[in-house]
């Protein structure tokens, strides 16, 4: 049952092909992958945590690593993941900006690209912005609960505990704009090694209560995966790592974001 779901889950195969590989009916791999997909999904409390599994000290040092930004804790940003069009009043909810059906999946990540915190419930046209204020993680930032901030991009509201770039920066902030770019930069690898990883990802052919399950379920594999020192997969060249200051994201549903 294990190998089936996972069959699926880093292919783009349609539910028939697996089926078919593995001698077994729709119907049968239906069940089977979403029983999986909900015992993987319950495991996400355990191998998905904010800020995360090690010392927030540690945390921080290794962001600051990265540019010399302080006091980081988590870099913030959503993606869309294509799923078809689902039945019902609510078709339209599921359009995003670049006119195709997704889910809107927010993500937090460490420097190492381990994800400690995923909501995947919003609908493709809800904004990055509205998902983060009503999510769990804003709540507790927003009473003091972590001694850090999150680094964000211009679609969310500098605050206190979330940290965007300047829209217009003068010298001495294109050096902060430049840090803060070259920081946050972990979210969108972050981003890239999830969909290389599960290549379902790129686009899920189910409803988008089952879209929503499967992601949490490939967010924890990823992070078993991190866990375990597992090879990275190949990543392909969709960003200019050598320049942080543009982040095309395929599948955001936004276009490119530009930081200055």
């Amino acid at each position: 049952m294990v190998c089936v779901a996972l069959r699926l889950f880093a292919s783009r195969a349609f539910l028939y092909s697996v089926g078919d590989a593995e001698h077994l009916n729709k119907a049968t791999i239906c069940r089977t992958i979403r029983s999986v997909c909900l015992a993987i999904k319950a495991l996400a409390d355990v191998f998905i945590s904010f800020p995360g599994h090690r010392r927030l000290c540690d945390i921080k040092e290794e962001f600051y690593r990265i540019a010399g930004f302080p006091n980081v804790i988590g870099a913030l940003d959503c993606t869309h993941i294509r799923i078809k069009a689902p039945s019902g009043a609510h078709e339209a909810d599921f359009v995003n900006r670049k006119s195709f059906h997704s889910i809107n999946v927010q993500i937090v990540c460490n420097a190492d690209c381990v994800i400690s915190n995923v909501v995947a419930k919003g609908p493709g046209s809800v904004h990055d912005s509205r998902i983060f204020r009503a999510s769990e993680i804003y709540r507790r930032l927003s009473q003091g609960e972590f001694s850090g901030v999150l680094l964000g991009d211009r679609g969310y509201g500098c605050q206190s505990f979330l940290l965007t770039p300047f829209t217009d920066p003068q010298e001495a902030q294109q050096a902060y704009n430049h840090a803060h770019a070259w920081t946050r930069a972990r979210v969108e690898m972050t981003f890239g090694l999830l969909k290389a990883r599960f290549h379902c990802l790129h686009k899920l052919r189910v409803s988008p209560v089952r879209a929503c399950d499967i992601t949490v379920a490939c967010a924890v594999l990823h992070n078993v995966a991190c866990l375990r020192k597992e090879r990275a997969p190949r990543v392909p060249p969709a960003m200019d790592w050598d320049n942080p200051a543009i982040f095309p994201d395929d599948d955001s549903g936004r276009g490119p974001i530009a930081q200055n």
